[in-house]
């Protein structure tokens, strides 16, 4: 290497430095384990969850799938049993132009049972009813129209206030107490249609 050819000053005699120069410091070794244990610390709970994660699919506690229909459970509709009552009166109505069907119907209902003077006849303000009905009034008077409707055969029921009594404040009596049942033959008992067998 070329020598200076500067003349020597007072910076050319600098004293040697002592020690090294530029060191980094080292890292605290109690710093590095805690940071050493938190990671484990993580990795262990990660586990730990996955784990119970898997448990939970495999005893299928948890669905990772949309879950199954489940098929809904078949509803039975109660039904109101039939009960022959004879302790009812009855109103049979023609809703038809056929003359004749209440008389005839009203015998049937007179043989089935019930006494003579309790069933009476009439005709009804239609003459194109549909279907042959028994109404009646009260929830308690629905097993009693069941009755009737199969004693005669092919009727349906339904419940209705349809020329039932109602009580008349002049009198001592409950009017509307009174068992009655309305029978209104339909179109499906007049001439030419076939009517079911009554029951026995």
């Amino acid at each position: 290497m070329a020598r200076s050819t500067f003349p020597r000053d007072r910076f050319d005699d600098l004293p040697d430095p002592a020690g090294r120069v530029g060191a980094h410091r080292a890292e605290n070794p109690r710093l590095r384990g805690w940071i050493i244990f938190l990671w484990a610390a993580i990795a262990t709970l990660v586990l730990i969850i996955a784990g119970i994660f898997a448990t939970l699919v495999v005893s299928g506690r948890i669905s990772l799938g949309p879950d199954a229909e489940t098929a809904p459970n078949p509803t039975v509709e109660a039904t109101t049993p039939a009960v022959v009552d004879t302790s009812y009166s009855v109103v049979v109505l023609n809703g038809t132009a056929d003359e004749g069907l209440a008389g005839t119907l009203r015998d049937r209902i007179v043989a089935a049972g019930w006494p003579g003077d309790a069933v009476e006849t009439g005709d009804s303000d239609s003459t194109d009813f549909a279907q042959t009905t028994v109404f009646y009034l009260r929830d308690t008077d629905e097993a009693a129209a069941e009755g009737l409707a199969q004693t005669i055969g092919g009727a349906s029921v339904a419940q209705s206030d349809f020329l039932q009594p109602t009580d008349d404040p002049n009198t001592p009596d409950d009017e509307s107490d009174v068992k009655r049942l309305i029978v209104v033959i339909g179109l499906d008992r007049a001439a030419g249609q076939t009517s079911e067998t009554p029951a026995s």
